[in-house]
């Protein structure tokens, strides 16, 4: 009885990980279809009356989204948690009467940790961040495409564009937190097992938001986030990073040749623990200059790294591996 019940729990595990990656690779050419199908049938009404809401709702992936709690609280989520598993670790409190910047870092193939301890309650954020509201930052392209721009805000996704962000980071009151994946697409490429690179050492673009608006950084690193999926060999120079490189600025997402278990799109079952920082106060500086921006920045990278160094061998990393940061 014990082994069915251990079987059934792996099998919604595996279910709950495939319909998450089919959300990101299939669900919004799915929508479409499906959008195009209904304007070609009886329900062409409905899709008309869909569009005039869409355009009138046009802003609302940059004016903080419409996300639902509900959806967050689905209990797929907590199957998704148990496939790797993955777990969120808090190190220091965060002032709810504030605004923050969490900079995630890597950024993985597909963002896994960032959104199931961002986007899902599985790992507990409410419980651990009483009184803030974490939204995940998202490529604007994906906001253009009908009724699956609607289903990933529900779980808090918003825009990733500059008015997004300043959005968040502005409203009165505090308790709203922006996610951004800084190393951004590009860093996609690199992610395979036991990587350590990150794309930052010119990724100051989240540090200039940060000080416009008096924004709290926190650095938050996500262990094993690299480690689920093999990529197809693209080292850099190679013709594939090469062509990989010329479509990422006309497509605006990265192309990484990715498989995961038996050869497919199932990542490996490898833990993931995504740990929050110390946050850095930041005083507003409403049109920054550059050594304040570049001080920001440098004071970023040490506490990423220390970070980084102090939790290492904890989540499996030897003491004689560090970040390489690009």
């Amino acid at each position: 009885m014990q082994a069915s019940s251990s079987r059934l729990h792996r099998c919604l595990q595996v279910f709950a990980v495939l319909q998450w990656v089919f959300s990101f690779l299939g669900l919004a050419q799915v929508c479409l279809a499906a959008l195009l199908l209904a304007s070609l049938s009886r329900a062409w009404i409905l899709v008309v009356l869909y569009l005039v809401w869409l355009y009138g709702d046009r802003d609302t992936p940059q004016a903080g989204g419409r996300r639902l709690d509900w959806v967050r609280k689905w209990a797929i989520w907590r199957h998704f948690r148990d496939y790797f598993p993955m777990s969120l670790i808090k190190t220091a409190e965060l002032d709810p009467s504030r605004n923050y910047l969490f900079a995630f870092h890597p950024h993985g193939v597909l963002v896994t940790g960032a959104f199931c301890s961002f986007c899902t309650e599985a790992t507990g954020f409410s419980r651990l961040f009483p009184g803030l509201k974490p939204h995940l930052l998202m490529l604007p392209c994906w906001f253009y495409l009908p009724l699956f721009r609607d289903y990933i805000m529900c779980a808090g996704l918003v825009s990733s564009n500059k008015a997004s962000v300043a959005y968040l980071l502005s409203r009165p009151g505090g308790g709203q937190v922006a996610v951004l994946a800084v190393g951004g697409p590009l860093e996609a490429l690199e992610a395979k097992p036991g990587a350590l690179s990150l794309r930052i050492r010119n990724q100051k673009g989240f540090v200039k938001l940060a000080l416009e608006h008096g924004a709290s950084l926190v650095p938050v690193f996500s262990f094993g986030e690299n480690d689920l999926f093999q990529q197809f060999p693209n080292p850099p120079g190679s013709w594939v990073r090469r062509v990989q490189e010329t479509l990422q600025p006309l497509l605006t997402v990265a192309l990484p040749l990715f498989h995961g278990r038996l050869g497919l799109l199932l990542p490996f079952r490898k833990p993931i623990h995504t740990v929050v920082g110390a946050p850095i106060p930041v005083r507003r500086s409403p049109r920054p200059s550059r050594s304040e921006v570049d001080a920001l920045h440098a004071l970023y990278v040490e506490r990423l790294t220390q970070l980084f160094e102090e939790h290492k061998e904890r989540y499996g990393i030897p003491a004689d591996r560090h970040l390489v940061l690009t």
